[in-house]
C-alpha cells in the first residue's frame, strides 16, 4: 500500500505549529490531510500531544475508521475529518483543535466580528456555530451534521467544544487555525472595555482578506510557522 512522507510531515507540522498556538490540550485536538489516492485522511494518532507529533506518529484511516497505514491508536472523532472531507471536495486540511479564545467566543454567544486584521480572513460568510451537541462528534451522523452546518465557510465553532478549520490543503487550514483564534482573542479584549466597538463592513471586510491574506501570503505564513518551530 502506497504510503505518503510528504503528508505524514505535514500533518507533524500542522500538530506542532498549533500546539505552539497555544491550541494544545493534553492529548486531544487533531489535524489531517486528505489521501490523494482517495483511501481516507492522513490523520494524527491519538494518545500523543499535539507538540509531540512526527511523521511516525501519522497514520492513514479509512471513511470508516480502519487503520490503513501507520498503526498507532486512532482518535474516536475522525467523523469530523471523514464527513467534512466527504461533503467538501474542495477542502485538502481539517484541523479539529480546542483553541481557547475560540472556545471563549463561541461559548459567550458572541457571532466573530471583522474587528481585527485576522478575523477579515473568514469574510464574507464568517464562522457559523454548531449548537446539535458538545459531547464529542464520535458518529458518521454527526460528521455529516458539523460538515452540513459548516457548509461552503472556511471555520465552524463546535460551540462549548472546539472549532473546526479546512483549507484546500493542510497548510492553509493550520494558517486559518491560528488566524481565527487570535481573531477570538481580539474580540473578547475588545469586548472587556467599557466602548462602543466597531468592525468593518462586508466591503471593507472582503477587500481586507484579499489585501492581507491574498497571493502567497498564506503560504509564506505557513512558511513562518514551520520556522518557528523548535527543532525535534
Amino acid at each position: 500500500m502506497t504510503d505518503h512522507p510528504e503528508l505524514r510531515e505535514v500533518v507533524a507540522l500542522s500538530s506542532r505549529i498549533m500546539a505552539a498556538a497555544g491550541s494544545g490540550d493534553f492529548i486531544w485536538g487533531h489535524v489531517s490531510a486528505r489521501d490523494p489516492e482517495g483511501r481516507g485522511v492522513w490523520l494524527k494518532q491519538a494518545s500523543w500531544g499535539l507538540e509531540e507529533i512526527t511523521p511516525e506518529k501519522v497514520h492513514l484511516v479509512s471513511p470508516g475508521g480502519e487503520v490503513l497505514l501507520g498503526g498507532g491508536q486512532r482518535h474516536s472523532e475522525y467523523p469530523i475529518h471523514a464527513e467534512v472531507m466527504a461533503a467538501r471536495p474542495d477542502v485538502g486540511g481539517v484541523v479539529h483543535v480546542h483553541s481557547r479564545y475560540a472556545v471563549a467566543l463561541a461559548a459567550a454567544g458572541e457571532e466573530l466580528r471583522p474587528m481585527s486584521h485576522e478575523a477579515n480572513y473568514f469574510a464574507p460568510l464568517g464562522v457559523p456555530r454548531f449548537t446539535q451537541t458538545a459531547d464529542l462528534i464520535l458518529t458518521s451522523e454527526l460528521g455529516q451534521s458539523v460538515a452540513e452546518t459548516l457548509g461552503r465557510a472556511e471555520a465552524l465553532f463546535l460551540v462549548n467544544h472546539g472549532v473546526v478549520v479546512v483549507g484546500p490543503d493542510l497548510p492553509t487550514a493550520t494558517v486559518a487555525a491560528v488566524v481565527l483564534d487570535r481573531a477570538c482573542r481580539q474580540q473578547l479584549v475588545t469586548r472587556g472595555f467599557d466602548g462602543a466597538p466597531t468592525w468593518s463592513d462586508d466591503e471593507e471586510s472582503l477587500a481586507k482578506r484579499e489585501h492581507i491574506y491574498g497571493g502567497r501570503a498564506v503560504g509564506q505564513v505557513w512558511d513562518y510557522l514551520v520556522r518557528q518551530l523548535p527543532a525535534l
